[in-house]
């Protein structure tokens, strides 16, 4: 599902960031981007989060400013600074220069003086930083849950239209038996006018028939699938792993039935049973 979440942090010392925003995707793939002197926190921005997030493509955006006077340290590189006066002092002799060398001169040039962070306080940095990822993931997670509960609905109804249909099939199933019955007597009586009719080989021959296009089992473990994927996303948390694998199983079950149906209304409501099927699984696929 997708979703968005931020929280801000922000006092005279520092303030920190955090944006969360998801997409849907059948795994959980997160992509955390740090500031260059909060990278040290990567692993542990993952490890806090997988406990809000189980699927689903998430970008984690965070900033970091730092307003303590202390944050930066002016180091002065004496050896950059020896080669610079003496170079400057050789120009001079090779080309009958004179030689105002000063301070200043030689102060700005590169890397005489460089500007360094001062390491971070990582303990502190860390507490803050994790408030500001609970306050954004409790706003993400509240976001996800609302669009899950629509989501919960629509599928709910579809898989009660489903069971319509798997109901009217196992209805009109019992009908095509006998309908092959009296197709089978009368081209019998058609071919032999003058015959007593087996009733035995017409018995024999419709159990075979009654056998072969049986689907029963098939309608069984499809209503099974059906109750339990509406249990499941009745009880809630993380399934949309398990749920994967069930319409998987629907799938199957469907499939079955129209390659044994010889019916064309059967056929039809199979074939508008397998769309459904497959909407449901495409639905499944935003659920976490």
């Amino acid at each position: 599902m997708t979703g968005f979440g931020r929280s801000e942090i922000l006092n005279e010392d520092r303030k920190i960031v955090v944006e969360i925003k998801a997409v849907n995707h059948r795994y959980c793939d997160m992509n955390v981007k740090l500031p260059r002197k909060l990278n040290y926190f990567e692993s542990s921005v993952r490890g806090f989060l997988k406990d809000y997030i189980q699927r689903g493509k998430v970008d984690i955006y965070i900033t970091y400013e730092d307003y303590t006077k202390s944050n930066v340290n002016v180091k002065y590189n004496r050896d950059v600074a020896g080669k610079y006066v003496n170079y400057l002092r050789q120009m001079s002799e090779d080309f009958q220069l004179e030689a105002d060398i000063s301070a200043s001169l030689i102060g700005r040039f590169p890397e005489v003086f460089v500007l360094e962070d001062e390491p971070i306080d990582k303990d502190t940095i860390w507490e803050y930083l994790k408030e500001s990822l609970a306050e954004a993931a409790d706003m993400f997670v509240e976001a996800r849950s609302s669009e899950g509960e629509n989501l919960k609905n629509d599928l709910i109804n579809k898989l009660d239209e489903m069971l319509e249909m798997v109901a009217e099939i196992e209805e009109k199933s019992p009908e095509l038996i006998l309908d092959y019955k009296a197709k089978l007597i009368e081209k019998i009586e058609e071919l032999s006018a003058n015959t007593q009719i087996d009733e035995q080989r017409i018995a024999t021959e419709v159990t075979i028939y009654a056998d072969k296009i049986c689907v029963d089992e098939e309608i069984v473990r499809l209503k099974s699938h059906i109750n339990t994927t509406k249990d499941i996303l009745i009880s809630g948390g993380a399934v949309g792993r398990k749920l994967d694998f069930i319409v998987q199983e629907m799938n199957r079950e469907a499939n079955t039935i129209l390659s044994k149906s010889n019916s064309l209304k059967i056929s039809d409501i199979g074939i508008e049973l397998k769309t459904n099927i497959e909407k449901v699984r495409e639905q499944i696929q935003n659920i976490e």
